[in-house]
């Protein structure tokens, strides 16, 4: 797929006319990485605004024990970059990125986009929103990890990422949620007691969104 078309494949470009798109395909690349390629790592910076294409990736930080601590998935048609300073032109990463599969993404300068784009009222709307999601990661992780309790992680996990949810071990969950395996195998049992979710064959199905979501919305 050319660059023209993988820009063109995403929805944060789809307001653009063919002129934008030729204009923004000369200052792009793309890339693909293999599963488990560490993008970037904390506290780095970079001159490129970078999209993922297509796989998935994960954030997360590394405590001073050596410990990984995961705070979230990045899917893809997503921006990777976080947007701290829109003044800055360069861009610092908030956390490490790790791809979780074979993945490929769009790399575009960032100054250029700035002077070529943003300041010419051209795809502003489109950065505000991205930014606002990833300030809403920020809130849900917050949420997750110091207002919750297991019952409200399990359900907010289930409602927000059923897919990864049924991909991943148990085991792992659990290492994601910071709670204990045997903590997990609880609040499942108890959700699936009260017909919000069905378990079959180990993999998960919602029953209720409604009162799913209630547990955690109300925490």
């Amino acid at each position: 797929m050319s660059i023209r078309n993988t820009i063109k494949s995403l929805d944060f470009f789809t307001t653009l006319n063919e002129q934008e798109l030729d204009n923004l395909a000369e200052i792009s690349s793309v890339t693909s990485y293999s599963e488990n390629y560490v993008l970037s790592y904390e506290k780095a910076e970079t001159d490129k605004l970078i999209f993922l294409v297509d796989g998935l990736a994960k954030s997360y930080k590394i405590d001073k024990h050596e410990n990984e601590i995961f705070l979230y998935h990045i899917h893809k048609n997503s921006m990777l970059s976080d947007i701290s300073d829109i003044n800055d032109d360069k861009i610092h990463f908030f956390s490490n990125i790790a791809f979780l599969d074979d993945s490929k993404i769009l790399s575009i300068e960032y100054e250029a986009f700035k002077n070529n784009f943003l300041k010419n009222n051209i795809l502003n709307m489109e950065f505000i929103s991205e930014i606002l999601i990833k300030s809403q990661q920020m809130k849900t992780l917050i949420n997750r990890e110091f207002i919750f309790d297991a019952v409200a992680k399990v359900a907010m996990m289930i409602n927000s990422d059923l897919v990864m949810f049924n991909k991943l071990k148990r085991h792992d969950i659990s290492l994601m949620l910071h709670i204990q395996p045997s903590t997990l195998s609880r609040v499942l049992n108890r959700l699936k007691k009260d017909e919000i979710i069905d378990i079959i064959q180990g993999k998960i199905s919602i029953l209720n969104k409604q009162n799913l979501e209630i547990i955690y919305k109300e925490s």
